[in-house]
């Protein structure tokens, strides 16, 4: 097949006028376009009133050897890339029937865990999951708990359970990570496996909203377990196992009791401190990174609908907007908006007692009033807090309990109406957009919730954001603090054949890690890793396959 890129059409467009684009650009007749097919499906909308849709075409044609050598300068047309995942070349029926056998281990069940699982699983290597959570369903109702009646579960909640933090969030499954061998392809598959919507597969910009995803987690669970894998919840590691020579012989429950193994994947997520703590202990080699904290901004998805596409707001190929918004502040801050929730909800995220972090979900409808989105500013190691790997984790906290006692507790969250925030005054009250936290909010001020520093760059921000979106100027916008858990805050460090350079055996990976950022990039860095783990069981070194540091976005 041949790949067409940059077919731009209306909203309202024909069916079939996808076959005359095509036609058109190759210079040949319609007859001679046997078939197309989507492949990727966006809009362009830096003109409101006159937004269109922007395609990736495959096409099936006539004498296809022909359009490629009369286009072979035409970078818009090329032959459609294989996607096909394939399975690292490992004989393993030879290697589990092999006396001594012991199968991975994977500590964590977020999006990174679950996929190395996966692949592990489809490979045959029957891994064994740790999870230190509870099955999504019942996570589900802990989580709950907390949003409706304050009542918080230290082992179960946004950030502890199956399916990671991820399952309570937009479901964005779009990634800045470089993917040359197509492994989103197998993640997205996998998801519509699993029961995510199709389109998925084409759109630019995916999402699949909690509700989806958590039926999703149980699936993609029930085949790994028919494949030979093992999930244990409620089961908190809480240090490795290594010999004299720092090579991995196992973990250490919590229970007291010791699962054998050679290979751990460390896929824990960014809000497990305590582990990182003992790992720190342990002496397994990581290095403070920066990240990123400030507050969630709500405002009346309706504004940002007519901010972004004017007339045409409401189509249905355009659904709800997003925007993504930055500033270099005077104070040489960086701020900007972060993991942006149309028609979403703000949520409680903490994973400690008596401490207040917010973040961002949205149904797969994005059907509620406000949108959300994170208004966070760049932090610097050893400027801000200490050259130290676990200083961030201290300065998160810090924040967090600030925030806590600016909420007057119960986890209510402490909120700001811009407006206020702007001239320097505490809320007595709130306008007309209504915040949507749960358990609630106390109006107040902001000042004593975050650093100086971040609050003059969000000042300075929050007018010249207004000069891109109209929606920015609202005084009655409700900022709802604190957004703390943007990222790790400290990088494991890993070489290029996935393993901890000093910790032989233990494979850091995913977004606790510090490898990833976000649904899709920690679950492609979960294939990678699982990919690492099948090489070096056989023997075989994995050299090349991971970077010894990477990053991606939401």
């Amino acid at each position: 097949m041949i790949r067409v890129t940059e077919i731009l059409l209306p909203l309202d467009h024909e069916p079939d006028a996808l076959v005359s684009a095509v036609a058109q650009r190759l210079a040949m007749a319609p007859q001679d376009v046997l078939a197309v097919h989507v492949a990727r499906r966006g809009y362009d909308a830096r003109h409101r009133g006159n937004i269109r849709l922007v395609y990736t075409l495959d096409c099936e044609l006539r004498d296809e050897a022909a359009i490629v050598e009369k286009f072979r300068d035409d970078p818009r047309v090329r032959l459609t890339p294989d996607t096909q995942y394939r399975f690292p070349d490992i004989d393993v029926p030879a290697l589990t029937g092999q006396v001594g056998f012991v199968r991975p281990v994977i500590i964590g069940a977020g999006p990174c865990g679950l996929m190395a699982a996966l692949i592990l699983a489809q490979m045959g290597l029957r891994p064994l999951v740790l999870e230190r959570g509870k099955p999504v369903r019942e996570r589900t109702v802990d989580t709950f708990a907390l949003w409706r009646k304050s009542v918080f579960t230290p082992e179960s909640n946004v950030q502890f359970g199956e399916g990671g933090a991820g399952t309570f969030s937009d479901g964005k499954l779009h990634s800045q990570v470089k993917d040359p061998r197509h492994l989103g392809f197998k993640v997205l598959r996998e998801f519509v496996r699993a029961g995510a919507p199709e389109e998925i597969l084409y759109l630019s910009k995916p999402h699949i909203g909690t509700f989806r995803l958590v039926s999703m987690v149980e699936h993609m669970r029930r085949e790994i377990e028919e494949a030979g894998g093992e999930y244990r919840f409620s089961t908190r590691v809480d240090e490795l196992v290594l010999d004299q020579d720092r090579h991995v012989r196992g973990v250490r429950l919590a229970s007291g009791e010791e699962i054998a193994t050679s290979h751990v994947i460390l896929a824990v997520g960014h809000s497990a401190r305590d582990t990182f703590t003992s790992l720190h202990k342990q002496g397994v080699e990581m290095v403070t990174k920066p990240f990123s904290i400030g507050v969630r901004i709500e405002h009346p998805q309706s504004l940002i609908d007519a901010d972004r596409f004017g007339s045409q707001a409401g189509a249905k190929e355009l659904g709800a907007a997003d925007y993504k918004l930055v500033h270099h502040a005077s104070n040489s801050r960086g701020v900007y908006s972060f993991c942006m929730c149309p028609g979403g909800t703000v949520v409680a995220a903490t994973s400690e007692a008596r401490q207040v972090v917010t973040n961002g979900m949205s149904q797969y409808s994005r059907a509620e009033r406000n949108a959300n989105s994170g208004i966070v500013v760049e932090l610097r190691p050893g400027e801000d807090y200490p050259d130290d790997p676990l200083a961030g984790i201290a300065f998160q906290r810090h924040w967090e309990r600030q925030a806590f006692l600016a909420g007057e507790g119960e986890y209510r969250a402490p909120a700001q109406r811009v407006a206020d925030f702007l001239e320097n005054r505490p809320s007595s009250h709130l306008g007309g957009v209504e915040p949507s936290y749960k358990p609630g909010v106390t109006p107040t001020s902001l000042d004593g919730c975050l650093p100086d520093f971040v609050l003059h760059a969000m000042r300075e921000a929050l007018p010249a954001f207004a000069s891109k979106l109209s929606a920015f100027a609202l005084g009655d916008a409700v900022l709802t603090g604190v957004e703390t858990r943007t990222s790790s805050p400290l990088r494991i460090a890993r070489q290029q054949n996935g393993e901890s350079p000093n910790t032989r055996g233990l494979f850091p990976a995913g977004e606790g890690a510090g490898y990833a950022g976000g649904i899709l990039s920690a679950a492609i860095d979960g294939i990678r890793v699982a990919e690492a783990v099948g090489l070096s069981l056989a023997g075989r070194e994995a050299t090349g396959l991971l970077r010894q540091s990477g990053s991606a976005g939401y």
